[in-house]
């Protein structure tokens, strides 16, 4: 074989390589993606759960491709190691440092897959048995916080924002149907004989 076929051997064969596996990734990446979105409908997960669980996956899956990449088209096998290592090592303390806000995004999958109340329900986090602990009816729940009306309606009253992790934290109470109390703002409010009596 002469030498300039050789020569294009050295550069085409790795780039090759690198196309395929640069391919296999994608094709992963396409698989992955399926089953999330089919997770994600199976378990009427929110939108911003399966967002973030497919731009993670996609993260794993074309970082670590692009290192074998790298890898096969002659970069060090050493230097790679040593800036995986260290951005290994940068994500663990962010991870940490983060890691009130994950626990409540790990949370809010969990209120989602154990189907533990959903909006329009109403239900309140005991402290003990002994005093009432933080009631309302669930108006929203996003990867941090679930939102609770606690007074009177969506444009005029009060609203709780509770962090998710507190609902594994803390005994649950939740009503069913016509169980449910009402608001405070929404009660009826008993009318005295003497104030009826006015009114006639």
């Amino acid at each position: 074989m002469p030498n300039w076929a050789i020569e294009w051997l050295e550069i085409i064969v790795p780039m090759a390589e690198v196309a395929l596996i640069l391919l296999g990734a994608w094709l992963l990446y396409r698989f992955v993606r399926r089953m999330i979105e089919r997770v994600a409908r199976s378990y009427a997960l929110p939108y911003n759960v399966a967002t973030v669980t497919r731009r993670t996956a996609g993260f794993l899956i074309y970082g670590g491709a692009v290192l074998w990449a790298l890898e096969r088209l002659g970069a060090s096998g050493t230097v790679l190691w040593t800036a995986f290592t260290g951005f290994a090592t940068v994500g663990a303390v962010a991870f940490f440092a983060a890691w009130s806000v994950l626990s409540n995004m790990f949370c809010a999958l969990l209120i989602f897959t154990t189907r533990m109340f959903w909006p329009g329900d109403t239900v309140e986090v005991l402290e003990n048995g002994e005093k009432p602990g933080l009631k309302g009816r669930v108006l929203d729940i996003n990867l941090v916080f679930t939102t609770l009306e606690e007074t009177g309606d969506a444009q005029q009253g009060t609203t709780l924002k509770i962090p998710n992790s507190m609902f594994f934290q803390r005994a649950v109470r939740r009503w069913h149907g016509s169980a449910a109390p009402l608001p405070p703002a929404l009660a009826p409010h008993p009318v005295s004989r003497e104030g009826d009596r006015t009114a006639r």
